[in-house]
């Protein structure tokens, strides 16, 4: 696992607490039963990054979190092979159902956005930045993510963690896999063990260009006819729409 060398700013967190919200990340991934083998290999290689921070309805920790996802970004680049994931795990709060944790995950997920867009840094021209496009998704630093949300009260058991968490993952590294024939086997994989674990599979799974990723960030089954809350300030210069 990378560690965090950021632990020192963070006041609300006493240190105790910060060991004891990535060892449930850590011990959740690495249960037999966890289906994404993703993560358990980035956890194996040690190419798992988690952050821990104050409270998912707070802004507390946005400047810290957006500044980790462009030295992510940064870093990817750098050095692109094998698989890893950023893990932002929050204190609390712990009693919030599905829809109020979607609600403060596109919170947090809009302040990042809103930074990426004042700091300057460019769009991911590799996808599209409206939510409704079958090939949404974010951008950080120049590179496109999606993210996994986890929380205790999810109802699929594969998204049930101890803390309010949200995973970034690089689009990138899994076009790799798609081009070395690795992807879905990977996928497969990863939807069988969720079906051992949950009696089915997740209905929102869709792959990337078939339905918006944007509807599995939350984990929440949503209607068909749900609508994402998520603007990307830099949708209307990308795409020239608004």
């Amino acid at each position: 696992m990378i560690g965090d060398p950021d632990h020192h700013r963070r006041p609300l967190i006493a240190v105790n607490d910060v060991q004891h919200l990535e060892d449930g990340v850590l011990d959740k991934i690495a249960h037999p039963t966890f289906p994404c083998v993703g993560a358990k290999s980035a956890l194996a290689r040690g190419t798992l990054k988690i952050m821990a921070c104050h409270s998912l309805v707070s802004g507390w920790d946005d400047v810290r979190i957006h500044r980790t996802l462009l030295d992510w970004a940064a870093d990817y680049r750098t050095d692109p092979k094998g698989l890893r994931s950023l893990a932002v795990v929050f204190e609390g709060p712990l009693t919030l159902d599905e829809a109020d944790f979607e609600k403060a995950m596109w919170e947090r997920i809009q302040s990042f956005s809103d930074k990426d867009h004042w700091l300057g840094q460019p769009f991911d021209h590799r996808v599209s930045p409206d939510p409704e496009d079958p090939h949404f998704s974010l951008s950080f630093g120049g590179e496109a993510f999606f993210v996994v949300g986890l929380h205790p009260n999810a109802s699929r058991p594969a998204r049930r963690f101890p803390s309010p968490t949200l995973v970034f993952n690089l689009h990138d590294q899994f076009e790799h896999l798609r081009e070395e024939g690795k992807y879905e086997r990977m996928r497969e994989k990863i939807l069988e063990r969720d079906r051992e674990i949950a009696g089915d599979i997740n209905p929102m799974l869709a792959r990337h260009g078939e339905l918006s990723e944007a509807r599995q960030y939350s984990g929440r089954q949503v209607a068909a006819d749900w609508h994402c809350p998520f603007r990307d300030p830099r949708r209307k210069s990308t795409h020239g729409s608004d």
